[in-house]
Protein backbone atom coordinates (compact mmCIF):
# COMPACT_ATOMS: atom_id res chain seq x y z
CA UNK A 1 0.00 0.00 0.00
CA UNK A 2 1.70 3.20 -1.19
CA UNK A 3 0.27 5.36 1.64
CA UNK A 4 1.99 8.93 1.81
CA UNK A 5 3.28 11.01 5.19
CA UNK A 6 0.75 12.29 6.91
CA UNK A 7 0.15 16.04 7.33
CA UNK A 8 -2.85 18.06 8.01
CA UNK A 9 -2.48 20.85 5.52
CA UNK A 10 -2.86 21.25 1.73
CA UNK A 11 -3.40 17.75 0.27
CA UNK A 12 -5.79 17.54 -2.96
CA UNK A 13 -6.38 14.16 -4.37
CA UNK A 14 -7.70 14.00 -7.97
CA UNK A 15 -9.75 10.55 -7.90
CA UNK A 16 -11.30 7.89 -9.94
CA UNK A 17 -9.56 9.52 -13.67
CA UNK A 18 -8.16 7.88 -16.41
CA UNK A 19 -4.43 8.85 -16.05
CA UNK A 20 -1.61 9.40 -18.59
CA UNK A 21 1.44 10.19 -16.47
CA UNK A 22 3.19 10.22 -20.05
CA UNK A 23 2.63 10.05 -23.74
CA UNK A 24 5.15 6.89 -23.60
CA UNK A 25 3.48 4.58 -20.58
CA UNK A 26 -0.22 3.06 -20.32
CA UNK A 27 -2.47 5.06 -18.95
CA UNK A 28 -3.47 4.23 -15.22
CA UNK A 29 -7.33 3.65 -15.02
CA UNK A 30 -9.66 4.05 -12.03
CA UNK A 31 -6.67 6.20 -10.46
CA UNK A 32 -5.66 8.89 -8.14
CA UNK A 33 -3.14 12.24 -8.11
CA UNK A 34 -2.47 13.62 -4.75
CA UNK A 35 -1.04 16.85 -4.62
CA UNK A 36 0.56 18.85 -1.78
CA UNK A 37 1.05 22.29 -2.07
CA UNK A 38 2.51 22.89 -5.60
CA UNK A 39 4.20 19.40 -5.81
CA UNK A 40 2.33 15.98 -6.92
CA UNK A 41 3.16 13.29 -3.71
CA UNK A 42 2.03 10.26 -5.71
CA UNK A 43 0.06 8.91 -8.78
CA UNK A 44 -1.47 5.43 -8.92
CA UNK A 45 -4.23 2.74 -9.04
CA UNK A 46 -7.24 3.76 -6.49
CA UNK A 47 -7.00 0.32 -5.13
CA UNK A 48 -3.41 0.58 -4.22
CA UNK A 49 -3.25 4.48 -2.70
CA UNK A 50 -3.89 5.87 0.24
CA UNK A 51 -4.28 9.76 1.12
CA UNK A 52 -5.13 11.89 4.26
CA UNK A 53 -8.67 11.86 5.57
CA UNK A 54 -7.84 15.81 5.46
CA UNK A 55 -7.33 15.73 1.78
CA UNK A 56 -9.56 17.40 -0.10
CA UNK A 57 -11.21 14.92 -2.67
CA UNK A 58 -11.76 16.19 -6.57
CA UNK A 59 -14.11 13.87 -8.01
CA UNK A 60 -13.10 12.81 -11.63
CA UNK A 61 -14.27 9.48 -12.30
CA UNK A 62 -14.92 9.05 -15.99
CA UNK A 63 -12.34 12.07 -16.84
CA UNK A 64 -9.02 11.60 -17.77
CA UNK A 65 -6.10 13.54 -16.68
CA UNK A 66 -2.58 14.89 -18.64
CA UNK A 67 -0.04 16.39 -17.52
CA UNK A 68 -0.67 20.45 -18.69
CA UNK A 69 -0.42 21.39 -21.79
CA UNK A 70 2.29 23.66 -23.57
CA UNK A 71 1.47 26.10 -26.18
CA UNK A 72 5.11 26.62 -27.39
CA UNK A 73 4.01 29.73 -30.48
CA UNK A 74 1.60 32.10 -28.72
CA UNK A 75 1.29 36.09 -29.38
CA UNK A 76 0.49 38.67 -26.59
CA UNK A 77 0.43 41.14 -29.51
CA UNK A 78 -3.76 41.71 -29.92
CA UNK A 79 -4.82 45.12 -28.51
CA UNK A 80 -6.54 43.47 -25.82
CA UNK A 81 -3.44 43.24 -23.89
CA UNK A 82 -2.31 46.58 -24.27
CA UNK A 83 -1.58 48.51 -20.79
CA UNK A 84 -2.21 45.28 -19.27
CA UNK A 85 -1.10 46.29 -16.02
CA UNK A 86 -4.49 48.71 -16.18
CA UNK A 87 -6.76 45.43 -17.08
CA UNK A 88 -9.11 44.74 -14.08
CA UNK A 89 -8.39 41.68 -12.61
CA UNK A 90 -11.37 39.80 -13.81
CA UNK A 91 -11.54 40.62 -17.10
CA UNK A 92 -7.87 39.74 -17.37
CA UNK A 93 -8.51 36.43 -16.04
CA UNK A 94 -11.38 35.98 -18.04
CA UNK A 95 -9.49 36.54 -21.51
CA UNK A 96 -6.44 34.39 -20.13
CA UNK A 97 -9.35 31.63 -19.45
CA UNK A 98 -10.70 31.91 -22.96
CA UNK A 99 -7.17 31.92 -24.97
CA UNK A 100 -5.35 29.25 -22.75
CA UNK A 101 -6.81 27.74 -19.58
CA UNK A 102 -9.75 26.27 -20.40
CA UNK A 103 -8.30 24.20 -23.50
CA UNK A 104 -5.31 22.76 -20.40
CA UNK A 105 -2.83 25.09 -21.41
CA UNK A 106 -0.53 25.83 -18.37
CA UNK A 107 2.50 26.69 -20.24
CA UNK A 108 3.30 28.90 -23.48
CA UNK A 109 6.29 31.05 -25.27
CA UNK A 110 5.21 33.88 -26.56
CA UNK A 111 7.09 34.29 -29.59
CA UNK A 112 6.81 38.18 -30.31
CA UNK A 113 4.77 40.33 -28.34
CA UNK A 114 5.99 43.88 -26.65
CA UNK A 115 8.29 42.48 -23.69
CA UNK A 116 7.34 45.04 -21.25
CA UNK A 117 3.85 44.74 -21.12
CA UNK A 118 4.03 41.10 -21.57
CA UNK A 119 6.72 41.32 -18.15
CA UNK A 120 3.87 43.08 -16.45
CA UNK A 121 1.01 40.21 -17.47
CA UNK A 122 3.70 37.44 -15.93
CA UNK A 123 3.95 39.20 -13.30
CA UNK A 124 0.28 39.87 -12.33
CA UNK A 125 -0.08 36.11 -12.79
CA UNK A 126 2.98 35.06 -11.06
CA UNK A 127 1.92 36.81 -8.21
CA UNK A 128 -1.59 34.87 -8.18
CA UNK A 129 -3.27 38.08 -8.78
CA UNK A 130 -4.83 36.14 -11.78
CA UNK A 131 -4.89 32.59 -12.75
CA UNK A 132 -3.26 32.04 -15.95
CA UNK A 133 -0.40 30.00 -17.83
CA UNK A 134 3.51 29.86 -16.58
CA UNK A 135 4.43 32.26 -19.83
CA UNK A 136 7.98 32.50 -21.01
CA UNK A 137 8.68 35.00 -24.12
CA UNK A 138 11.07 36.52 -26.61
CA UNK A 139 9.50 40.01 -26.33
CA UNK A 140 10.04 42.00 -29.66
CA UNK A 141 11.25 39.70 -32.98
CA UNK A 142 14.10 40.89 -34.58
CA UNK A 143 13.57 42.18 -38.42
CA UNK A 144 14.84 42.76 -41.61
CA UNK A 145 14.43 46.76 -42.64
CA UNK A 146 10.84 47.08 -43.60
CA UNK A 147 9.63 43.49 -42.53
CA UNK A 148 6.91 44.51 -40.10
CA UNK A 149 3.23 45.95 -41.97
CA UNK A 150 2.31 49.85 -40.66
CA UNK A 151 0.71 50.49 -37.65
CA UNK A 152 -2.46 51.70 -39.53
CA UNK A 153 -2.23 47.98 -41.18
CA UNK A 154 -1.12 46.72 -37.19
CA UNK A 155 -4.13 47.99 -36.27
CA UNK A 156 -6.61 46.50 -38.43
CA UNK A 157 -5.63 43.21 -38.04
CA UNK A 158 -5.72 44.16 -33.99
CA UNK A 159 -2.62 44.25 -33.27
CA UNK A 160 -0.66 46.73 -30.99
CA UNK A 161 1.77 48.91 -31.72
CA UNK A 162 4.99 46.66 -32.07
CA UNK A 163 8.67 48.55 -31.76
CA UNK A 164 10.29 45.40 -33.16
CA UNK A 165 14.04 46.00 -33.62
CA UNK A 166 15.50 46.24 -37.25
CA UNK A 167 18.71 44.66 -37.92
CA UNK A 168 20.80 45.07 -41.31
CA UNK A 169 24.23 42.70 -40.17
CA UNK A 170 25.40 40.27 -38.31
CA UNK A 171 26.83 43.11 -35.35
CA UNK A 172 23.00 44.77 -35.66
CA UNK A 173 21.72 41.22 -34.68
CA UNK A 174 23.82 40.46 -31.96
CA UNK A 175 23.65 43.62 -30.55
CA UNK A 176 19.55 43.10 -30.29
CA UNK A 177 19.14 40.15 -29.41
CA UNK A 178 21.81 41.03 -26.15
CA UNK A 179 19.55 43.93 -25.61
CA UNK A 180 16.39 41.74 -24.99
CA UNK A 181 17.97 38.90 -23.33
CA UNK A 182 19.89 41.45 -20.98
CA UNK A 183 16.04 42.93 -20.54
CA UNK A 184 15.27 39.29 -18.89
CA UNK A 185 13.45 37.78 -22.19
CA UNK A 186 13.70 33.81 -22.59
CA UNK A 187 14.37 33.32 -25.85
CA UNK A 188 15.10 35.40 -29.13
CA UNK A 189 13.03 35.41 -32.24
CA UNK A 190 14.22 36.06 -35.74
CA UNK A 191 11.91 36.91 -38.72
CA UNK A 192 13.86 35.60 -41.42
CA UNK A 193 12.79 37.41 -44.61
CA UNK A 194 10.63 40.79 -45.16
CA UNK A 195 8.15 40.39 -47.79
CA UNK A 196 9.95 42.71 -50.50
CA UNK A 197 13.39 42.35 -49.45
CA UNK A 198 16.06 39.87 -49.51
CA UNK A 199 16.28 36.84 -46.85
CA UNK A 200 18.33 37.21 -43.48
CA UNK A 201 22.29 35.79 -44.68
CA UNK A 202 23.38 32.65 -41.99
CA UNK A 203 25.56 34.95 -40.49
CA UNK A 204 22.83 36.90 -38.81
CA UNK A 205 21.05 33.90 -37.54
CA UNK A 206 24.51 33.01 -36.20
CA UNK A 207 24.77 36.15 -34.54
CA UNK A 208 21.81 36.42 -32.86
CA UNK A 209 21.51 32.66 -31.65
CA UNK A 210 25.18 32.79 -30.26
CA UNK A 211 24.27 35.40 -27.85
CA UNK A 212 20.88 33.65 -27.08
CA UNK A 213 22.75 30.23 -26.77
CA UNK A 214 25.18 32.16 -24.57
CA UNK A 215 22.05 33.69 -22.26
CA UNK A 216 21.25 29.88 -22.07
CA UNK A 217 18.08 30.56 -23.94
CA UNK A 218 16.34 29.15 -27.31
CA UNK A 219 16.66 30.97 -30.88
CA UNK A 220 13.28 31.10 -32.72
CA UNK A 221 12.79 31.53 -36.40
CA UNK A 222 9.75 32.72 -38.65
CA UNK A 223 11.00 31.47 -41.83
CA UNK A 224 8.61 32.43 -45.05
CA UNK A 225 10.04 29.72 -47.15
CA UNK A 226 12.36 26.63 -47.32
CA UNK A 227 15.65 29.08 -47.85
CA UNK A 228 14.91 30.66 -45.38
CA UNK A 229 14.69 27.53 -43.10
CA UNK A 230 17.89 26.36 -44.15
CA UNK A 231 20.06 29.42 -43.54
CA UNK A 232 18.38 29.68 -40.01
CA UNK A 233 19.16 26.00 -38.77
CA UNK A 234 22.53 26.04 -40.34
CA UNK A 235 22.91 29.62 -38.10
CA UNK A 236 22.18 27.84 -35.35
CA UNK A 237 18.15 28.24 -34.26
CA UNK A 238 16.45 26.13 -32.29
CA UNK A 239 13.28 25.84 -33.51
CA UNK A 240 11.24 26.36 -36.42
CA UNK A 241 8.30 28.32 -36.22
CA UNK A 242 6.13 27.76 -39.31
CA UNK A 243 6.34 24.97 -41.77
CA UNK A 244 6.41 27.11 -45.34
CA UNK A 245 3.51 25.53 -47.13
CA UNK A 246 4.32 28.25 -50.12
CA UNK A 247 7.50 27.08 -50.82
CA UNK A 248 6.50 23.58 -51.95
CA UNK A 249 7.32 19.78 -50.01
CA UNK A 250 10.80 19.80 -48.54
CA UNK A 251 13.60 18.28 -49.90
CA UNK A 252 16.48 15.60 -48.24
CA UNK A 253 18.96 18.34 -48.17
CA UNK A 254 16.44 20.70 -46.32
CA UNK A 255 15.46 17.93 -43.97
CA UNK A 256 18.82 16.25 -42.81
CA UNK A 257 19.78 19.90 -41.67
CA UNK A 258 17.13 20.23 -39.35
CA UNK A 259 17.80 16.76 -38.36
CA UNK A 260 21.74 17.14 -38.23
CA UNK A 261 21.32 20.34 -35.80
CA UNK A 262 18.63 19.08 -33.54
CA UNK A 263 15.81 21.49 -34.28
CA UNK A 264 11.79 21.30 -33.23
CA UNK A 265 9.20 22.60 -35.22
CA UNK A 266 5.91 23.98 -34.27
CA UNK A 267 4.02 23.67 -37.76
CA UNK A 268 1.15 25.99 -37.11
CA UNK A 269 -1.12 24.13 -39.86
CA UNK A 270 -3.95 25.68 -39.01
CA UNK A 271 -2.46 29.36 -39.51
CA UNK A 272 -1.68 28.58 -43.13
CA UNK A 273 -5.62 27.40 -44.20
CA UNK A 274 -6.69 29.90 -41.68
CA UNK A 275 -4.57 32.66 -44.28
CA UNK A 276 -5.90 30.83 -47.53
CA UNK A 277 -9.07 30.99 -47.21
CA UNK A 278 -10.39 33.50 -49.62
CA UNK A 279 -8.14 31.63 -52.30
CA UNK A 280 -10.15 29.28 -54.71
CA UNK A 281 -10.42 25.85 -53.13
CA UNK A 282 -7.74 24.33 -55.66
CA UNK A 283 -5.35 26.95 -53.76
CA UNK A 284 -6.61 25.76 -50.68
CA UNK A 285 -6.91 22.51 -50.77
CA UNK A 286 -2.62 22.92 -52.02
CA UNK A 287 -1.90 24.60 -48.72
CA UNK A 288 -3.11 22.35 -47.03
CA UNK A 289 -1.28 19.45 -48.67
CA UNK A 290 1.67 21.05 -48.95
CA UNK A 291 1.90 22.00 -45.39
CA UNK A 292 0.55 18.50 -43.64
CA UNK A 293 3.31 17.55 -46.33
CA UNK A 294 5.91 18.46 -44.48
CA UNK A 295 5.22 17.72 -40.90
CA UNK A 296 4.88 14.26 -42.38
CA UNK A 297 8.46 14.55 -43.83
CA UNK A 298 9.90 16.11 -40.13
CA UNK A 299 7.97 13.07 -38.19
CA UNK A 300 9.36 10.35 -41.00
CA UNK A 301 12.93 11.58 -40.32
CA UNK A 302 12.23 11.37 -36.46
CA UNK A 303 11.84 15.07 -35.95
CA UNK A 304 10.94 16.72 -32.93
CA UNK A 305 7.43 18.78 -32.90
CA UNK A 306 6.55 21.05 -30.53
CA UNK A 307 2.45 22.00 -30.60
CA UNK A 308 1.85 25.69 -31.68
CA UNK A 309 -0.61 27.16 -33.15
CA UNK A 310 0.18 31.01 -33.46
CA UNK A 311 -2.44 31.98 -30.76
CA UNK A 312 -3.50 35.77 -31.18
CA UNK A 313 -2.59 35.00 -35.13
CA UNK A 314 -5.42 31.97 -35.20
CA UNK A 315 -8.83 31.56 -33.55
CA UNK A 316 -8.22 30.36 -29.77
CA UNK A 317 -9.37 26.64 -30.21
CA UNK A 318 -6.58 24.18 -30.93
CA UNK A 319 -9.21 21.61 -32.20
CA UNK A 320 -8.32 22.11 -35.90
CA UNK A 321 -4.71 22.22 -35.25
CA UNK A 322 -4.93 18.23 -33.71
CA UNK A 323 -7.38 17.73 -36.75
CA UNK A 324 -4.55 18.41 -38.99
CA UNK A 325 -1.66 17.17 -37.09
CA UNK A 326 -3.55 13.52 -36.62
CA UNK A 327 -4.03 14.10 -40.60
CA UNK A 328 -0.37 14.01 -41.02
CA UNK A 329 0.21 11.24 -39.20
CA UNK A 330 0.62 12.00 -35.81
CA UNK A 331 -0.67 9.31 -33.18
CA UNK A 332 -2.44 10.40 -29.82
CA UNK A 333 1.15 9.62 -27.44
CA UNK A 334 2.79 12.01 -30.61
CA UNK A 335 0.57 14.34 -29.90
CA UNK A 336 0.61 14.22 -26.27
CA UNK A 337 4.18 14.52 -26.32
CA UNK A 338 4.20 17.34 -28.50
CA UNK A 339 2.56 18.97 -25.74
CA UNK A 340 4.14 17.63 -22.69
CA UNK A 341 7.16 16.26 -22.78
CA UNK A 342 9.31 17.55 -25.96
CA UNK A 343 8.47 21.17 -24.94
CA UNK A 344 9.66 20.71 -20.97
CA UNK A 345 12.55 18.59 -22.31
CA UNK A 346 13.22 21.57 -25.05
CA UNK A 347 12.86 24.16 -22.57
CA UNK A 348 14.61 22.75 -19.70
CA UNK A 349 12.03 21.89 -17.45
CA UNK A 350 12.01 18.05 -17.66
CA UNK A 351 12.68 18.14 -14.13
CA UNK A 352 9.95 19.95 -13.48
CA UNK A 353 6.85 19.74 -15.78
CA UNK A 354 5.71 17.63 -18.23
CA UNK A 355 4.84 14.32 -16.64
CA UNK A 356 2.72 13.57 -13.78
CA UNK A 357 5.16 11.91 -11.51
CA UNK A 358 6.19 12.34 -7.92
CA UNK A 359 7.97 15.62 -6.92
CA UNK A 360 7.10 17.64 -10.24
CA UNK A 361 5.04 20.99 -10.25
CA UNK A 362 1.18 19.56 -10.35
CA UNK A 363 0.33 21.17 -13.84
CA UNK A 364 -2.59 19.16 -14.77
CA UNK A 365 -4.94 19.31 -17.38
CA UNK A 366 -8.30 17.33 -16.91
CA UNK A 367 -10.86 16.29 -20.01
CA UNK A 368 -14.24 15.34 -19.89
CA UNK A 369 -13.64 12.52 -22.03
CA UNK A 370 -10.40 10.46 -23.15
CA UNK A 371 -8.40 12.12 -25.73
CA UNK A 372 -7.32 8.60 -26.86
CA UNK A 373 -10.63 7.57 -28.14
CA UNK A 374 -11.96 11.37 -29.18
CA UNK A 375 -9.10 13.82 -30.14
CA UNK A 376 -11.16 16.54 -29.90
CA UNK A 377 -11.96 15.94 -26.08
CA UNK A 378 -8.08 17.74 -25.88
CA UNK A 379 -9.57 20.94 -26.54
CA UNK A 380 -12.80 20.31 -24.45
CA UNK A 381 -10.77 20.66 -20.24
CA UNK A 382 -12.89 20.40 -17.52
CA UNK A 383 -10.23 21.16 -14.83
CA UNK A 384 -6.93 22.68 -15.22
CA UNK A 385 -4.33 23.06 -12.51
CA UNK A 386 -1.06 24.48 -12.03
CA UNK A 387 0.93 24.27 -9.12
CA UNK A 388 -1.56 22.61 -8.01
CA UNK A 389 -3.99 25.40 -7.88
CA UNK A 390 -7.48 25.01 -10.43
CA UNK A 391 -7.28 28.39 -12.88
CA UNK A 392 -10.00 27.06 -14.47
CA UNK A 393 -13.13 25.24 -14.00
CA UNK A 394 -15.59 24.47 -16.53
CA UNK A 395 -19.37 25.79 -15.98
CA UNK A 396 -21.43 23.03 -14.68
Amino acid sequence: MNTPPSSPIDYTALVGATIYVSPTETPIRDAVVLIQGERIVSVGSRAQMQFPETAHVLDCFGLTITAGLWNSHVHFFERKWADVATIPAPELGRQLQDMLTRYGFTSVFDTGSVWENTRRLRDRIDSGEVPGPTIRTTGEGLVPPGALPSDQVLGMMGVMKLPAPEIADAAQAAAAAKKLLDAGVDGIKIFASAPRGAPLPESMFQAAANEAHRAGKPAFVHPNNATDVLSAVRGGVDIVAHTTPHSGPWDETLLAAMKEHRVALTPTLTLWKYYARHDRLSAQEKVTDTEIGQLRAWLAAEGTVLFGSDLGAVEYDPTEEYALMSEAGMTFPQILASLTTNPAERFGDANKRGRIAAGLQADLAVFHQDPAVNLRALAHAKYTLRAGKIIYRAAE
